[in-house]
């Protein structure tokens, strides 16, 4: 675990046509340009959320192996944990493997960087 994932902030209009660029061929990608978007810095702050931050840390420091052992270790829903677990892993924070019926979670990356510039 020594990603580190890059974050970037664009408008969904943008990333759309950035995307749909890159799949014709006219553009690019750059390798050292975000791999992950968020549309605003507010959407990238609920899901770096303190309680989520925290959730990082206890799942990189304890390795639990479920969702239910981490809940217990937090001292939240499980609901509410496997809620913000699922947001996350959309975002490539963390992996979720199944088990039969458990599932664990595994943090992808040792760290983020954000990249606010402006490029086009």
């Amino acid at each position: 675990m020594n990603k580190v994932l890059k974050f970037g902030i664009a408008p969904v209009p943008m990333q759309r046509a950035r995307s749909l660029a890159i799949a014709a061929g006219t553009r690019q990608r750059v390798k050292d340009e975000p791999n992950v978007w968020f549309p605003s810095v507010a959407a990238m702050a609920r899901v770096l959320s303190d309680e989520n931050m925290a959730l990082l840390k206890v799942i990189r420091e304890s390795h639990p192996d479920s969702m239910d052992a981490l809940a217990k270790a937090v001292g939240k829903h499980v609901p509410n944990v496997s809620r913000s677990l699922h947001t996350m892993a959309q975002y490539g924070l963390v992996k979720l493997t199944k088990h039969g019926r458990t599932v664990m979670p595994q943090v992808t990356a040792k760290g983020v960087t954000v990249d606010f510039s402006w490029g086009g």
